[in-house]
């Protein structure tokens, strides 16, 4: 048996109007990734960031202080996704997702390539972000949504 797709009143501003309803939660995934660890890591292995983060989200932590917490948060992320999409490491690139800021300044998913593929067939319509971290943790939360009927299989 199917669930109710939820009713909101008319006016809702948690729904626009010409907003799509969506059907539920396909998919979720968690994900920290130590600070100092990756710290270590970029020192070591320079290169790794190119491999690892697109040219937007390396430029977006460059403009703070300290970049390695912000590129740790898009590691989580990335990781977060895979979660939520049932698969790991190895499933797509890294850089299929990428942490990309809404102009509000919220964390949004790019997501694409082969990310973009397993999504499709798994009926995701759009995705939920956040993002938090320390100076020692960063950690992000993703949520797979579907459209109407979507059902995510792993």
């Amino acid at each position: 048996m199917t669930a109710p797709s939820p009713q909101r009143p008319s006016g809702d501003p948690l729904r626009p109007s010409g907003t799509t309803v969506l059907s539920g939660v396909l998919g979720t995934g968690i994900d920290a990734v130590d600070v100092d660890r990756l710290r270590r890591v970029l020192e070591r292995r320079p290169g790794l960031a190119t491999r690892l983060f697109t040219e937007g989200e390396r430029h977006d932590a460059a403009r703070s202080l300290d970049p390695v917490p912000h590129l740790a948060a898009r590691f989580a992320a990335k990781e977060a996704t895979m979660k939520a999409l049932g698969v790991g490491i190895g499933a797509f690139g890294f850089h299929d997702v990428a942490v990309v800021r809404h102009e509000t300044g919220r964390p949004e998913l790019a997501v694409t390539g082969g990310a973009a593929a397993l999504a499709a067939d798994a009926g995701v319509a759009t995705w939920l972000c956040t993002l938090t971290h320390t100076d020692h943790l960063a950690l992000a939360s993703v949520t797979a949504l579907g459209g109407d009927g979507a059902q995510l299989t792993t």
